[in-house]
């Protein structure tokens, strides 16, 4: 209607024009003018408004098509901004089509097939071959391979037997798998991504609530300085000159570009990441993960497997290996500690033990039968006699070193090694080639955890830290720089970004982490860092381009070089390409995310 408007308006034939370019108008102006009205009903002023108010003058003024064109630009530029955000939400909503409609459930009179969502805890499932896991679960009966690369980012398919947990949305491979159910059809870690990721978007980060800052004082203020231009004008004795400047200042310093800098960058930015096992739980969080300068690892389940295995015993004269492991396994079946299910693991003969006390960060003490039991660390029980130079030898080789001590006297040494990840090594080359420095923090004493960091490629290392010590290094790093933790609970929310990883990351590190690594491949933890320094990056150019906009037309419409539909064509050319470089944050790289 629009440009039909014009070419009659071209053509001479003014009152056809004028009716086409009315229509034209009525039709742009229903998607905006509306909401800014009940907007302002309730108090709210908007660039709807600006939009709205110069608008009805250049119709007041005899510009129809003029208005008409800005109705047009104007609602073009809001429904780019709708359709970037709706794109940048469909890959997360994506996530939900992973989970089948139907499942099969194991009853006691056969096999049923029920809807995914009437599936609750404890419920068996039967997962045939090339089926998807409905909810999170663990093997009850059968071995099988499964693919866990849409829900992790994990291209290498795992094998999985009866005790592994396997995660909702994963593939089931070539065999059966029946599967207890440990979540709800509709609370498992699928439907608990895609609600932490889409709430993330209304906790707005630092650039954010600067963009807010700057927009939500700048509509009144545009609005003042409209009516003292067109105040003016009444003082100079040309009224309908500069009230026609006033609609186009009103225009040029509109802040719409700004009011959309950040929000499609961090939605899209999230988005994207969530499609690859990075669950970054709000807008600030993935701002201040763009910061980050340090990388503190906890040792234990993140550089390593947390798979722990005794690799040496050294006994005390009169003792024996299995004694000194029996003795230990009695007092660690009440820990959870995975050093402890190593112990336990290799014990043949687990005697009760009673009045078992923790001290944290040392180790247990109780009675097996009438003998008083101590196990522990070598710096709780230290005095070692002539274990000493064993007990320096095993940590020289990288094995943490567990003492067992019988009614005050040292009766043997247990040599326990967590053997590194594969990609410990590659992860920490990778985090310092973008110039990141990394700290490892440990509760084993100096010479494991300086043997066990060599072998990584971490030279800073913080060995035998308690928990609070732990606490207190992260305090002290993000004083120097922003540092996140990953996989210390006590640690992550004293950290600028807390980081918990896959499911091996306890429950409290997950619930006290700020981001939440869905698979377990370090290498996500640089790729994603990457990905998150890119976002800011182009936030910040979004706001300065915003903000140059409004700087450069302001003194153009002021001084009548512009007229009301080049500041508006300028101006929505410029929305536009503001939220095509905020979606561009949705590409990924690097290990996990496409080239």
């Amino acid at each position: 209607m629009l440009l039909a408007g014009y070419v009659f308006e071209w053509s001479g034939l003014p009152v056809p024009a004028l009716v086409l370019q009315t229509v034209a108008l009525l039709a742009g102006a229903y998607t905006f003018v509306p909401g800014a009205i009940r907007r302002l009903v309730r108090g709210r002023l908007g660039v709807g408004l600006l939009m709205t108010i110069a608008a009805i003058g250049a119709v007041a003024l005899g510009h129809v098509g003029e208005a008409a064109a800005l109705a047009f630009l104007f609602s073009l530029a809001e429904a780019l901004e709708d359709r970037a955000m709706d794109r940048a939400k469909e890959g997360l909503r994506a996530l939900l089509s992973l989970i089948p409609e139907t499942v099969r459930v194991s009853r006691l009179n056969g096999d049923v097939t029920i809807p995914a969502a009437e599936v609750r805890e404890l419920d068996i499932l039967v997962v045939g071959a090339g089926e998807r896991i409905a909810t999170d679960g663990v093997v009850v009966e059968g071995r099988s391979g499964i693919d866990t690369s849409a829900v992790t980012g994990e291209s290498i398919p795992v094998e999985v037997g009866p005790g592994h947990a396997v995660p909702a949305g994963s593939v089931n491979g070539a065999a059966t798998l029946r599967i207890e159910a440990t979540a709800d059809g509709r609370d498992n870690s699928l439907t608990q991504i895609v609600e932490l990721v889409e709430q993330a978007h209304a906790r707005k980060g630092e650039r954010a609530r600067l963009a807010d800052r700057i927009a939500r004082p700048l509509v009144p203020a545009v609005l003042i300085i409209a009516a003292l231009v067109a105040v003016f004008g009444f003082i100079v004795g040309d009224p309908g000159l500069w009230i026609e400047r006033a609609l186009v200042v009103l225009v040029a310093a509109s802040p719409c570009a700004l009011a959309i800098a950040v929000p499609v960058t961090v939605i899209s930015a999230i988005g994207s990441a969530s499609k690859f096992g990075v669950v970054i739980k709000s807008g600030e969080a993935f701002e201040q993960f763009g910061t980050i300068r340090t990388v503190a690892l906890d040792k234990t389940g993140t550089l390593t497997r947390n798979e722990p295995e005794i690799v040496a015993v050294v006994p005390a004269h009169g003792r024996s290996r299995e004694e000194i492991i029996s003795l230990a396994a009695a007092l660690e079946t009440t820990n959870t500690h995975p050093l402890a299910a190593a112990i336990i693991r290799a014990a043949s003969d687990i005697p009760a033990a009673t009045d078992v006390v923790e001290d944290a960060g040392h180790g247990l003490t109780g009675l097996v039968g009438s003998t008083r039991v101590r196990v522990g660390n070598a710096r709780w029980l230290s005095e070692l006699g002539e274990l000493t130079k064993s007990a320096d030898e095993m940590a020289g080789d990288g094995m943490t070193v567990v003492v067992v001590e019988t009614d005050g006297q040292v009766s043997g040494l247990i040599g326990v090694r967590d053997e590194l990840r594969p990609e410990s090594a590659e992860t920490i080359s990778m985090l310092n080639a973008q110039g990141i420095r990394t700290v490892m923090l440990t509760g084993d004493n100096q010479r494991t955890a300086y043997a066990l960091a060599a072998r990584a490629g971490i030279s800073d290392v913080r060995a035998e830290q308690l928990p609070a010590d732990k606490a207190a290094a992260i305090t002290a790093l993000v004083t120097e720089s922003p540092t996140a933790m990953v996989n210390d609970a006590p640690a992550l929310a004293t950290a600028t970004v807390g980081i918990a990883m896959g499911v091996k990351g306890s429950a409290a590190a997950i619930e006290s982490a700020d981001i939440a690594f869905t698979g377990n491949d370090l290498r996500l933890i640089p790729a994603a860092l990457a990905h998150a320094r890119r976002g800011r990056r182009i936030m910040t150019i979004n706001i300065a381009l915003a903000l140059a906009i409004i700087v450069v037309l302001f003194p153009l419409a002021l001084f009548g070089v512009l007229g009301l539909a080049g500041v508006v064509l300028v101006h929505e050319v410029a929305e536009v390409v503001v939220i095509l470089n905020g979606v561009r944050a949705a590409r990924r790289r690097g290990i996990g995310f496409s080239r």
